[in-house]
């Protein structure tokens, strides 16, 4: 011992201080689950909403084909272009060309 030093007194585990540990180790494990849920369920919500944002725009989009669909003009321009439809009293002629054409987006 060094001149003057005081011994320190040692430290002892009481039965306090264990049951505290274990409280304290007890209330984390049990706070683990909840928030493992909590953030599952967050991410859950998240992916849903991105996915309720899609289907918003192709219903979105539908809605317009539906209102091109009521349209006189647009039905004819189906009739013509993608069943080749012709209307009574004119005259078809086909030009076949030499590579193979794609059919308009529409049809």
């Amino acid at each position: 011992m060094i001149d003057g030093a005081l011994p320190r007194p040692r430290r002892r585990l009481t039965g306090r201080s264990i049951a505290l540990l274990f409280l304290v180790g007890a209330l984390l494990v049990a706070f683990v689950y909840p928030l493992r849920t909590y953030m599952g369920q967050r991410a859950q919500i998240s992916n849903l909403m991105r996915h309720e944002q899609m289907l918003r725009r192709d219903n979105a989009r539908l809605d317009g084909r539906i209102a091109r669909l009521h349209d006189p003009r647009y039905l004819e321009f189906l009739a013509r272009e993608c069943l080749g439809m012709v209307k009574r009293g004119e005259i078809s002629f086909v030009v076949v060309p030499k590579q193979k054409v794609p059919l308009p987006q529409d049809c």
